[in-house]
């Protein structure tokens, strides 16, 4: 049997069937069906990417949302921070002064009133006349004797004192000998004025005793 004659064969036991259409409408129904499910395909491919677009922007704000967070508080700590180097910065200035006024002040002595003192060790009729002071310094301290076994000396105090009568100049290096922080005393001239009054040329030494501290006193308290 040829390759034309067994398109139609019969078949034995098969259901009976007749296609009555021509193939044009044949072919156009396929061809209906072929595009519906092209169609129905097209749109699962663009729900599927427009919900993978969906998706990815909404990442993508959401990183945004945490990028625009994370920038924020990074501005916050740099503020902080900077604000913190301004106050450890005025801090640090703060005690800088403060640690050179207590340098200075370490040294310190009223001369106001340790002179007071010095007047209230004297005779009524001795005039002070002149008062010469020097000092060391934090930085330059005050030359010491080079003669041994002489007191250690932070000032001296030259004093020219005049009296209307012979003066007892040991009885006023007794009295000086009283003063808070009195390290050595000595004259270095005694002269007869024309007047008649003696003028008395008095070098006083003094320790670190005779610091006043009073500005450490006021930052205690402070």
């Amino acid at each position: 049997m040829s390759a034309q004659n067994a398109d139609h064969d019969p078949i034995i036991g098969g259901e009976p069937r007749v296609d009555l259409l021509p193939p044009e409408v044949t072919a156009e129904q396929k061809g209906r069906r072929l595009r519906r499910a092209l169609a129905v395909a097209v749109v699962a491919v663009v729900i599927a990417t427009g919900s993978g677009i969906a998706a990815a922007t909404w990442e993508a704000e959401r990183s945004q949302a945490s990028l625009a967070v994370v920038q924020a508080r990074t501005t916050e700590l740099l503020a902080a921070q900077g604000e913190y180097i301004e106050v450890r910065r005025a801090q640090e200035e703060v005690d800088a002064t403060l640690a050179a006024r207590r340098l200075a002040a370490s040294v310190d002595i009223d001369w106001t009133a340790y002179l007071q003192q010095i007047r209230a060790r004297l005779p009524g009729d001795v005039v002070i006349g002149a008062v010469t002071l020097d000092a060391g310094s934090p930085w330059a301290p005050y030359l010491q004797a080079t003669a041994p076994l002489q007191p250690h000396r932070v000032a001296a105090i030259n004093l020219t004192l005049t009296s209307a009568t012979l003066p007892s100049i040991p009885d006023w290096l007794d009295a000086m000998a009283t003063l808070p922080g009195y390290a050595d005393s000595a004259p270095t001239r005694v002269a007869l004025l024309d007047s008649g009054a003696y003028e008395v040329s008095l070098t006083l030494h003094v320790n670190g005793e005779a610091f006043s501290n009073r500005f450490a006193d006021q930052e205690g308290n402070g």
